[in-house]
């Protein structure tokens, strides 16, 4: 092949940029300054040309923020010195045409290349936008098979991030994946558990509600219906739509879409006069200049959704006053773009509708969307964009050798760089605006996550405005990503199922998801302190507590013991307090009168020793009054069985006295010094001294202890003593049993020995009361509940003793008192008057 021969021929013809500037890199754009392309059907027998777009929309500005960009890093000495950036930047709108574009950037508008011509290649080192997912999508895996950076200011799809299908992908906007997950936290925060879900048809629409779905669900939010359709389907798929918001019950609705599709639907919504409907909106058309000038736009006043943090760029406004189709001669869109502005008609123009243009006209003094740079959003990303290339082009070219990122530390041949060598850099790009925000890209292209939540309101001047009413930041930690600011929102309900109170528990209602439920109230014994509980508590997972009325919350159960400050406990201390009055007033009768026939006879000194033992027992039931404690518990029950053992030894003594004296048959028998006085002493010492072997070995052993029982009642807790050793328990009741019936039985025998005053007959009877009380008290005491068990046994102990106090002393003291007489040695022994038994 001779010199001069083609090498590579371009096929087809080369669509030339809208706005184009040599440079020695040269940048790609591809932006969208107009919208809404006539439907054509190709019919496959021509090369299909490029459909003209119709509605202007915004990106024009893109455009000219990379141009400013550009030129202000050509005057700046420090980044890229000696090096001049240029741009290729087209304007195409829909897929087709878009990708067209991509591969004009890609192949460059040489028609033929040979070679003489091919080391100046007309492959641009970068390619800035599109705004879109769905044709930076189209685009970027092709681009991505020649190794060219793409980086986008708006295509926020977060299958982008996926760098097998795109590895030469970035984006200085967060993915759909942190803004899914950004407005699943807005829906948890406000309480919205019960929503529905629309997404446009594409990969942006799909990908960002399946996202936004997997992270509401994890918050607990239900998902009443989820449907996607597009702006290009028939009439009829739309009105589905509709009649699935119209009969819902849902009343916030998550839209995954862009501006045409919002529209399409606030337009029929508005027709059919459906309201009340919260909105929530991604970021392709939350803050979407054009919302205002649609049918029903005052439907979506009110709206929430996430955008990208506003900013500030010195120098772009003047930059964009100075326009002036002067600068673009070869720019079809310039020109209708100033034409539009000042609706006049330029010179070479065949619009003859309209006034010529003085050629005074100028940008200084038009208030339009075009020069407002108060809030920017989106034009902001395209500017770290351009600089985020200019940084990895300027560390590519100020590499040292030997610390290059290439194979063996080697950096990029400067004279020759190639877009490869920049997607090398751009991976590893670091730095911080003019404003202090810094610029980097993750493992997947991919920019810090930080949003404002904006909140749609109509302005005096009747156009829709985003107010920034809060901030999320995924970079900070989980507690601290989401902050809402006190500005006053409405904000409606949204729920399946109203919330639960304290007191009642959620059950599931059978067929639908865990958001649709019924409150059931607890039942008794059982509680739900929290709103929304799933199970109950019994008041026995919560030792001490019970549940109370409505059941929502635990409070201390009621303490129950015999206390002194109620009527049952009063009445009880009363009469033990006057059987120690009426004994110790017996003590003093007795006293008084010691030298008297009837206090000598039978062994005066037992009578005092039992008339102290009764005392004893009258006392010993006090101790049982009260909260019990380990003192009293065993206190309580060793008292009362020595106590008991002594009085029933000296009745026992008394008793044996009285059968030896008056069974000596013969006149003069000394019978009686067999069980004189300190034999009487030596019996009640030994029979009392086995009780208190006895309870030592109870307390030694085992003792009694206080215990809470808290199973005999739900709603209180019941304090007594525990036995420790049933064993020791009974075993006293039963040596006081025994020598009971062993005292009756041996007064029953001298009942009716021939006397005036037999005391065997009164002994008879208060064991025969004192038997049939404890004999009483046993299944009493089993079957009393709480403190009653505690009365029963008390008044076992009060009643026994009365019973030997009243039969034993009341007919002495009558006598005593009453019938001095009476109290005569003579008449005491009648006709045994031979028979003296007062020793």
């Amino acid at each position: 092949m001779g010199q001069g021969d083609s090498v590579c021929r371009l096929q087809g013809s080369a669509q030339p940029p809208e706005l184009a500037q040599d440079g020695d890199l040269v940048i790609g754009g591809i932006f969208s300054f107009r919208t809404t392309q006539d439907y054509v059907i190709n019919t496959f027998q021509t090369f299909p040309e490029v459909r003209k777009c119709n509605k202007y929309v915004l990106e024009f500005k893109f455009a000219q923020v990379v141009m400013f960009a550009i030129n202000e890093i050509n005057k700046n000495t420090n980044l890229l010195p000696n090096v001049k950036l240029g741009y290729k930047i087209y304007d195409n709108c829909g897929t087709v045409d878009i990708l067209r574009a991509a591969l004009a950037l890609v192949s460059g508008l040489k028609e033929e290349v040979n070679e003489d011509n091919c080391n100046k290649s007309g492959t641009v080192h970068a390619i800035l936008g599109h705004s879109g997912s769905r044709p930076t999508i189209a685009f970027a895996q092709i681009v991505g098979r020649f190794h060219i950076p793409v980086i986008s200011h708006f295509a926020t799809c977060a299958c982008l991030s996926n760098r097998k299908e795109y590895p030469t992908f970035f984006r200085t906007i967060p993915s759909d994946y942190y803004q899914s997950r950004a407005l699943a936290k807005l829906f948890k925060h406000f309480g919205w558990t019960w929503i529905g879900a629309l997404a446009v048809e594409n990969e942006y629409g799909l990908n960002g509600i399946a996202a936004f779905i997997q992270a509401a669900q994890e918050y607990g939010v239900c998902i009443e219906y989820s449907e996607v359709f597009s702006s290009s389907y028939r009439p009829d798929r739309l009105q589905r739509i509709i009649e699935i918001i119209k009969h819902a019950t849902s009343k916030v609705i998550m839209a995954f879409m862009s501006h045409r599709e919002i529209k399409l639907l606030a337009k029929e919504l508005f027709r059919q006069n459906i309201t009340g409907l919260q909105w929530v909106g991604s970021d392709a058309w939350i803050t979407d200049d054009s919302l205002t000038d649609s049918e029903g736009h005052s439907l979506l006043v009110g709206s929430l959704g996430f955008t990208v943090s506003k900013a500030k760029i010195p120098g772009l406004e003047e930059h964009l006053r100075q326009l002036h189709p002067s600068q673009f001669p070869d720019s079809q869109f310039v020109r209708d773009f100033w034409e539009d502005v000042f609706d006049c008609a330029l010179n070479n123009t065949a619009n003859t509708q309209r006034k010529p243009c003085s050629g005074f006209e100028s940008l200084q003094t038009v208030e339009s969307k075009f020069t407002d740079v108060s809030e920017l959003t989106f034009t902001n990303n395209v500017y770290k964009s351009v600089y985020a290339v200019a940084h990895a082009l300027d560390n590519l070219i100020k590499c040292e050798e030997g610390k290059g990122p290439f194979s063996n530390g080697i950096c990029a041949d400067t004279k020759h760089i190639q877009p490869w060598q920049v997607l090398q850099y751009l991976n590893t790009v670091n730095f911080t605006t003019e404003e202090g925000e810094r610029v980097y890209f993750d493992s997947n292209g991919d920019s810090p996550a930080r949003y404002e939540l904006v909140n749609l309101q109509m302005t005096n001047k009747g156009t829709m405005e985003g107010v920034t009413i809060g901030i999320y930041d995924a970079s900070l930690p989980e507690i601290h990503q989401f902050i809402l600011n006190n500005i006053p929102v409405e904000v409606p309900v949204s729920v399946c199922s109203e919330t639960c109170l304290q007191g009642t528990r959620k059950v599931l209602q059978k067929g639908k998801p865990i958001c649709c439920y019924n409150c059931i109230p607890c039942p008794a014994g059982e509680i739900s302190n929290l709103t929304d509980a799933i199970n109950y508590i019994t008041h026995n997972d919560i030792e001490g507590k019970k549940t109370e009325n409505p059941e929502y919350t635990c409070v201390n159960k009621a303490l129950e013991f015999l206390a002194y400050d109620e009527i049952l406990g009063t009445l009880i201390a009363f009469f033990a307090l006057l059987g120690v009055c009426l004994t110790m007033i017996t003590i003093l009768v007795f006293y008084a009168h010691k030298e008297t026939p009837i206090v000598r006879a039978n062994n005066s000194e037992l009578s005092f020793l039992l008339l102290f033992s009764l005392t004893l027992c009258f006392l010993c039931s006090l101790t049982f009054i009260g909260r019990p404690t380990e003192w009293s518990c065993m206190l309580r029950h060793t008292a009362f069985g020595i106590t008991f053992v002594l009085c029933i030894s000296c009745v026992l003594g008394k008793t044996i006295v009285v059968l030896m004296a008056f069974r000596a048959t013969l006149p003069g028998s000394n019978m009686m010094k067999w069980f004189g006085p300190a034999q009487q002493r030596l019996s009640v010492l030994c029979f009392t001294f086995i009780q208190v072997l006895i309870c030592t070995l109870w307390l030694t052993i085992n003792p009694p202890f206080p215990f809470n029982n808290m199973l005999l009642h739900k709603d209180r807790i019941i304090l007594e003593c525990n036995f420790g050793s049933a064993v020791g328990f009974w075993a006293v009741l039963g040596y006081i049993g025994l020598l009971a019936i062993l005292c009756f039985v041996l007064a029953f025998l001298g009942r009716k020995l021939p006397d005036n005053f037999n005391e065997a007959k009164f002994i008879t009877f208060s064991m025969l009361i004192f038997c049939a009380v404890w004999i009483t008290f046993i299944p009493s005491y089993v079957s009393s509940p709480g403190k009653f068990t505690v009365a029963v046994e008390i008044f076992a102990i009060l009643a026994s003793s009365y019973g030997m106090l009243l039969c034993i002393f009341l007919p002495k003291c009558y006598v005593i008192l009453f019938r001095p007489e009476q109290n005569t040695k003579k008449h005491i022994m009648g006709k045994m008057s031979n028979h003296d038994i007062s020793y």
